[in-house]
C-alpha cells in the first residue's frame, strides 16, 4: 500500500518500512507521530487510487522518528561587483528522519 502525504510543505510518496527525511518536526527521537493526517491518496495494491480535494480523505500514515539532525552546510556568496563589497554565509537546513510504520484507511 501506498500513500501520497504532505508535511513541511512538500508532497512525499511513502509504503510501509520507507525512510524519509522531512522538514524539521517538533517531536524528539524514538517518539511516533500521526503528523501524516493530510493524505492526498492511497493506493493499494492494483486498485485504483482513492483521492480526495484538500487531504480530507480520512487515512492516516503513522512513523516512527529515528532522528534529528542538520543537513550538509551550503555557502551562500554575494559578490556587488565595482563596489568592493562581498558576504559569506552559510546555510544547515534542519530535517527530521522518519520511517514509515503504518498506513490506515
Amino acid at each position: 500500500m501506498k500513500a501520497v502525504i504532505v508535511t513541511g510543505g512538500k508532497q512525499y510518496t511513502v509504503a510501509e518500512g520507507d525512510v524519509i527525511y522531512v522538514e524539521k518536526l517538533g517531536v524528539e527521537a524514538e517518539n511516533t507521530v500521526t503528523f501524516f493526517d493530510q493524505v492526498l491518496a492511497v493506493v493499494d495494491g492494483g486498485r485504483t487510487p482513492s483521492s480526495a480535494s484538500h487531504g480530507q480523505l480520512g487515512a492516516t500514515v503513522e512513523g516512527k522518528v529515528i532522528k534529528n539532525g542538520k543537513g550538509k552546510k551550503i555557502v551562500v556568496f554575494k559578490y556587488r561587483p565595482k563596489k568592493d563589497s562581498k558576504s559569506i554565509r552559510g546555510h544547515r537546513q534542519p530535517y527530521t528522519k522518519v520511517e514509515i510504520t503504518k498506513i490506515a484507511l
